[in-house]
């Protein structure tokens, strides 16, 4: 198996600049949807149909809990399980597991809809994880929301030890 290094040089993968671990956008739609496409007004500019990055976990790395104005599915490829945090809009929250073993309730394909916040990390004793994420209306670094860890622990307490594990101490910028 290769390592995560070998995994990210052949990738080209780089550092995310605000969720943690390594991506790179692999698709970008040449379709676009302009501004005010959608009644609630969510998108303040144009957004290709669809994006698409690869996205590398390592076991010193997470993804911090966030949101995104679109839906999200996520692609497993290679390497190890990841466990996911989702906090659903209106309370309640449910973890998943992004993975190959399906005997032992892996899903290969885990969809995340618009507005519920999101975390994932390795299962414990992983080394990396390969993942696909595609996104529609396309990913936009203005579409991004993060919290901090006291507002999500107070909104979904009976989580607070998962979101204290995917949220960096500081506040996000």
């Amino acid at each position: 198996m290769m390592t995560a290094d070998e995994v990210k040089k052949a990738l080209g993968l780089v550092p995310h600049p605000r969720e943690g671990g390594c991506y790179i956008r692999t698709y970008e739609s040449s379709e676009m949807l302009p501004p005010g496409s959608f009644a609630d007004g969510r998108y303040r500019s144009a957004r290709c149909t669809s994006t698409a990055i690869y996205y590398l976990l390592e076991h010193d790395t997470f993804s911090e809990m966030h949101r995104l104005k679109s839906d999200e599915i996520f692609h497993f490829y290679a390497g190890d399980a990841v466990e996911m945090l989702q906090l659903h809009v209106g309370g309640g929250g449910e973890t998943v597991r992004i993975g190959s073993d399906l005997a032992h309730g892996d899903r290969p394909q885990v969809i995340v809809p618009r507005d519920v916040w999101q975390g994932s990390h390795l299962v414990p004793g992983g080394q990396w994880a390969l993942l696909g994420c595609t996104v529609s209306p396309g990913f936009e670094f203005e579409d991004y929301e993060a919290a901090t860890r006291e507002e999500l622990c107070a909104a979904w307490p009976e989580f607070s030890q998962l979101i204290a594990a995917l949220t960096r101490p500081t506040p996000p910028n």
